[in-house]
């Protein structure tokens, strides 16, 4: 664990811990201003038999939650997991220039649904509160060209469905819907931040 915001003008009644690794998250987290600490939780992320995207997505987020809050009762702990669906298939990071490629080509003039679970644990708290956002990105018909000079400038190797929207990647959609523009960078920051609302206090220093 580490600390990640310093001396915020506001912070918790709570100790805030962000159960993930990722860095985009942080990021997201970061915007608030308030104080965290971040942990990665062990948990399984496979997919069920049968299990939609939307489940797949909503269950992790829960069980990432409640791992690292059954460590630190005491905190408030935010869960998160995104699940990139095209029809029934769930896509995952594309791990390479070439896997980015070959995934940007399948998406093609295609529609994809990111659905982006969270859930904010806190055992002593008794917050129990979760939520799901669905981003739907159409994409435009790419063409060979476009698709490898949009690698070379921007590689998501990292990321589901092989494209930044925060960056380039917005370049490559007819259009996006969504309630949360954060929510396909990986974490609905409009719910977190009402979900930490009640939990905020004035800072003292």
């Amino acid at each position: 664990m580490f600390s990640v915001a310093e001396t915020p003008a506001t912070g918790l009644s709570r100790p805030l811990i962000l159960a993930s690794g990722s860095r985009y998250r942080r990021d997201l987290l970061a915007r608030l201003g308030l104080p965290f600490e971040v942990a990665s939780p062990d948990v399984d992320e496979s997919r069920l038999p049968g299990e939609p995207a939307a489940a797949l997505a909503e269950r992790l987020a829960l069980a990432k939650a409640k791992a690292i809050a059954e460590r630190h009762p005491r905190a408030l702990v935010i869960g998160s997991d995104q699940v990139c669906a095209l029809g029934e298939e769930c896509l995952g990071k594309p791990g390479s220039a070439q896997g980015q490629k070959a995934m940007l080509e399948r998406l093609s003039g295609h529609t994809v649904v990111y659905h982006t679970a969270v859930a904010v644990v806190g055992l002593e708290a008794g917050l129990w509160q979760r939520h799901r956002d669905e981003t739907r990105c159409v994409f435009r018909a790419l063409t060979g060209v476009e698709i490898d000079d949009y690698v070379r400038r921007e590689p998501a190797y990292d990321c589901a469905g092989g494209f930044k929207s925060e960056g380039l990647g917005i370049s490559l959609f007819e259009r996006m819907e969504s309630l949360d523009p954060t929510a396909i960078i990986g974490l609905p920051m409009i719910f977190v931040a009402q979900a930490l609302r009640p939990y905020v206090v004035a800072s003292t220093r």
